[in-house]
């Protein structure tokens, strides 16, 4: 692990992305972020819509006071509150590709990011985060059971990047995002949804440190009652899969990887989720989650809005 006052300074990143585009005193990718925000989807995650362009528009906020080590452990107590809006553009065209539907999506944070250090300091930035755009195929196998496969690029759009400020409003580096998502759906009756997500990130060209590779996903589980509702629980599992790395010759001092574990990290969260479907088309989407099982990052709480309207 880190000398606290490694920590310290890893935690300048963390903040920015926590919920998108996006704290860690200790690292797991580095400053202990991930471009995605764990858990931002919910019901419906799999489906594509018909041709046409939908607007969606994420409301989230992550709230921690704890950071966890390797073991689990508290390793600092701090305060972290994130909130975040993120407009997001769907364009479903009449284009085939192996059977499925082709699209493309495209999303740009707005985030408020406050974060103290007890007994340490302090920021606060507001600003735009990382974008996010890509292609996907969705296929529809019955009314019931649909899947999508996509990539996503996340370009390093968040304001602009310091390495010695507390908090960054981006990571400063790309990511290549592959994704494959499905959703079983029954208006009167089970419904299901997984966003699995794999990420290759690539260097940070100011602090030369790269972040490993992650393997996560968002889920729901839930039950139609047939009048638009659906009740259950969501929210994600996270593993990184491969060791950081940067070494002392090309490292800024502060994002240095000295840790026998490789600063891999790792979480899992749930809570209750709903969901209303409109007659009008419209969706809105609601959702808790509480972290647990948390490794080499911040522990908390995450609440999410997400409302999709035809334009």
């Amino acid at each position: 692990m880190h000398h606290q006052s490694t920590r310290c300074t890893s935690l300048a990143f963390s903040a920015g992305l926590l919920l998108l585009g996006s704290a860690s005193l200790v690292q797991a990718t580095e400053g202990g972020v991930s471009s995605w925000p764990l858990g931002i989807e919910n019901y419906g995650m799999g489906i594509l819509p018909p041709p046409g362009t939908y607007g969606q528009l994420f409301i989230g906020n992550y709230l921690a006071d704890t950071l966890r080590d390797n073991s689990g452990a508290k390793a600092a107590d701090i305060d972290l509150r994130v909130t975040t809006l993120v407009p997001r553009f769907i364009w479903v065209t009449e284009q085939q590709v192996l059977g499925g539907n082709l699209g493309f999506h495209a999303l740009l944070p707005l985030n408020d990011i406050r974060l103290n250090i007890k007994n340490g300091p302090h920021d606060h930035k507001r600003g735009i985060g990382d974008a996010h755009l890509g292609p996907v195929v969705g296929f529809h196998h019955s009314d019931k059971f649909h899947t999508a496969v996509g990539v996503d690029f996340v370009l390093p759009t968040g304001g602009e990047y310091d390495k010695n400020d507390l908090v960054n409003l981006g990571t400063n580096y790309y990511t290549v995002q592959a994704v494959y998502a499905m959703t079983y759906m029954d208006p009167h009756g089970f419904n299901a949804d997984v966003r699995l997500m794999y990420d290759y990130n690539f260097e940070n060209q100011d602090t030369h440190y790269q972040s490993g590779r992650e393997l996560h996903a968002d889920y729901t589980l839930g039950w139609g009652l047939g009048n638009g509702w659906v009740l259950g629980v969501g929210g994600h599992a996270y593993k990184q899969v491969s060791d950081d790395q940067c070494s002392a010759s090309n490292c800024a001092a502060a994002a240095m990887v000295d840790a026998a574990d490789g600063n891999r990290g790792s979480s899992f969260s749930i809570g209750p989720a709903v969901q209303y479907a409109s007659k009008d088309g419209w969706l809105l989407s609601a959702k808790w989650q509480d972290e647990s099982g948390v490794r080499n990052r911040t522990d908390g709480q995450a609440y999410w809005l997400k409302f999709t309207i035809p334009l």
